[in-house]
């Protein structure tokens, strides 16, 4: 009887297998964190030149290289970390965890997409453009191999890789970026990074051997501070841009940058909420998940765009 219990437990708790190796392959790229790397639009739709052709398929060429060097990300991260996501309740379904995935597979489609990338990048590519993907792909595989271990650093990592979405749409297309841009984009993803490690601590406290180790170094009240600091300062950044005119008054019928303040500051706001309660997982599950957020940030995308166009 207890030999069947033992077999009835570990049928409960063995996480499930779907799909043949190419399935599971295509899981650990994570396509729902593709929705990332449209961060490179954001710089042409600031400047107003996101819907020309050219502007269209230069940005689509950069969204796919940066997919695909996320991806070989993903594949050499999972393939390190086997071990270690077989005993987290969430990662242990994945697909190398699992098993689906041999670890040997996942690091020679990682090394694939990691080489194939960068040599595309550099001849398709203006030369910058190249520099922050090949860039973007060491810093990443650095964070996986040692930096994912360095207290701070982690954090400042994960957040410069959503800095270089951003910065890599205006390279892409030769636009300069404004300071508040930058300020607004970086503190603004710090803010989800550092809510995300937030919840993350909050969700798995006294949960040995089921999380990662550096977050039994920080500490809740820590990191709670890190968000709260970062959101207070993307508001700031973002208002300081709404509020600077240039010395050109607007000529469109509402000042929508300005009120555009109002709808980032609810979406901040909205979020934090998710943040406070320790349940702000991935950004695109917050977004995405919730209604009202969601309606929040199209509102505040259309008067952004209002803005850009001056109408």
């Amino acid at each position: 009887m207890t030999l069947l219990r033992e077999r009835s437990d570990r049928g409960q708790t063995a996480p499930s297998v779907r799909g043949g190796l190419l399935t599971g392959l295509l899981r650990t790229a994570r396509p729902k964190q593709w929705v990332k790397n449209v961060l490179v639009a954001a710089a042409p739709a600031a400047a107003g030149v996101l819907f020309t052709a050219h502007a269209l398929t230069r940005l689509a060429l950069v969204f796919v290289l940066f997919t695909a060097c996320a991806a070989a990300v993903y594949l050499v991260n999972d393939a390190r970390d086997a071990e270690a996501d077989r005993a987290h309740p969430v990662k242990c379904r994945r697909p190398v965890a699992a098993g689906q995935v041999p670890v040997p597979a996942a690091y020679a489609a990682g090394i694939v997409l990691g080489v194939l990338a960068p040599a595309a990048a550099a001849l398709l590519c203006p030369p910058a453009l190249a520099a922050l993907l090949a860039g973007y792909l060491v810093m990443q595989l650095a964070y996986c191999v040692s930096l994912k271990h360095v207290l701070v650093v982690d954090l400042a990592v994960v957040t410069a890789g959503f800095v270089m979405r951003a910065v890599a749409g205006g390279l892409a297309l030769g636009i300069p970026l404004s300071r508040w841009f930058l300020i607004t984009t970086g503190f603004g993803a710090l803010f989800m990074v550092a809510a995300k490690r937030y919840s993350e601590a909050v969700q798995l406290a006294g949960n040995d051997g089921a999380t990662r180790a550096l977050l039994t170094e920080y500490t809740t009240g820590y990191l709670r501070f890190v968000w709260q600091l970062a959101a207070g300062v993307a508001v700031l950044g973002y208002c300081l841009w709404a509020l600077e005119e240039g010395g050109v008054p607007h000529t469109s019928v509402l000042p929508w940058r300005q009120l555009s303040v109002v709808a980032f500051v609810l979406a901040v706001l909205r979020y934090a909420v998710f943040a406070d309660r320790g349940t702000a997982g991935e950004p695109e599950d917050v977004v995405l998940g919730d209604r009202a957020l969601a309606l929040i940030g199209l509102v505040w995308a259309a008067m952004y765009a209002l803005a850009v166009a001056d109408w």
